[in-house]
């Protein structure tokens, strides 16, 4: 842990001038940052804040699994500044939760919550997955009611995904485990719209539902392709240009920044791969594609190509253009990516 901490600071400093801008959201995530010790988070956050400009009013969040979580480490959490925690609850159920291997329970789902709130967390995202051959429409229900009676202001949920070369490929390949089912997967997207939009919540992004106010910022800027910094191994930036991405190898990581390199591959981003990224992301979010910004970032005749490739999208009511936005209808929500593909430039 020391070793991975020293390599990190080190990969601050030696990265300290790829943004530009000053940095208005910070995200521990990916792997499991509530596992690194309060003492070695702050070392990452002082650092930080001697290589960059951080806004005063910073959106600070903190991914945790929900058998990480303990009332001593919310308390060091809130004393370091962390204002935003992001819970990978998954389901409220055990059937569900056996099955996709997780290692907390249903008590701990539920606890966890309670927890961070007494400790005055209100700024809380959780996880929920849809579409597991254990998930019932009626208790996907009950979880999504769950996290509302619970207070839970923002909300990401996914259909479950089964990636190439994984443990669950494999046993599902070997009839070890059921497949899921795309018709279910539509049915619980379609009944979560509906559920979410009752309880006030609005549906900002395709997988993101917040109560007004709780937008995760973070997030947001990745969707309107802003600049961003990834730190670690596996790490991600992007700088509006080129995206880059560091060694997934912890030993790898650890020994290129002793050495003092920052161990990371880059790809030089054409116009086109910049415009159909921006087309993408943009899609996916309810302000949708600016025809305005396309003309002015890009050029005018991509944004007349766009309104061209829209029409078709339009007839059979999935797009629909307001004020120079193409936004998906709720009709479209459920096709998303491939209107995005449809729309490349």
């Amino acid at each position: 842990q020391k070793d991975f901490t020293t390599a990190l600071l080190l990969e601050i400093d030696l990265q300290k001038s790829y943004l530009q801008e000053p940095v208005s959201t910070i995200y521990f995530g990916g792997g499991t940052p509530s596992l690194m010790p309060a003492d070695d988070l702050a070392l990452v956050l002082e650092k930080l804040s001697s290589t960059s400009k951080i806004e005063s009013k910073i959106e600070l969040t903190l991914e945790a699994n929900p058998d990480d979580i303990t009332k001593e480490k919310l308390k060091e959490w809130k004393q370091l500044g962390i204002n935003r925690l992001s819970i990978g609850i998954q389901s409220f159920f055990e059937d569900d939760l056996r099955w996709m291997n997780r290692a907390h329970n249903a008590e701990q789902a539920i606890n966890c919550i309670h927890l961070a709130q007494d400790e005055g967390f209100q700024n809380l995202t959780i996880d929920l997955i849809y579409g597991t051959p254990t998930l019932s429409d009626e208790h996907w229900k009950r979880n999504v009611e769950q996290a509302i009676e619970l207070n839970i202001p923002h909300l990401s949920c996914y259909a479950l995904t089964v990636e190439p070369k994984t443990a669950l490929e494999k046993l599902i390949a070997t009839k070890k485990l059921q497949n899921i089912d795309t018709d279910k997967q539509s049915t619980h997207f379609e009944l979560l719209m509906k559920w979410m939009e009752e309880a006030g919540y609005e549906h900002y992004e395709i997988s993101n539902f917040a109560r007004p106010g709780f937008e995760s910022k973070h997030n947001s800027s990745y969707w309107q392709g802003k600049q961003y910094l990834g730190l670690g191994p596996s790490a991600h930036s992007f700088n509006g240009r080129s995206r880059q991405w560091n060694v997934a190898n912890n030993a790898i990581y650890i020994n290129s920044l002793k050495a003092g390199a920052v161990p990371f591959e880059v790809e030089h981003l054409t116009q086109q791969q910049q415009l159909n990224e921006y087309l993408m992301t943009s899609l996916r979010t309810k302000n949708g594609i600016s025809l305005v910004e396309v003309a002015s970032r890009f050029d005018l005749s991509a944004a007349k190509k766009l309104t061209t490739s829209a029409k078709k999208h339009f007839l059979n009511e999935t797009l629909t253009e307001e004020n120079n936005y193409l936004k998906l209808t709720k009709k479209g929500k459920f096709l998303a990516d491939g209107i995005a593909a449809d729309l490349f430039i």
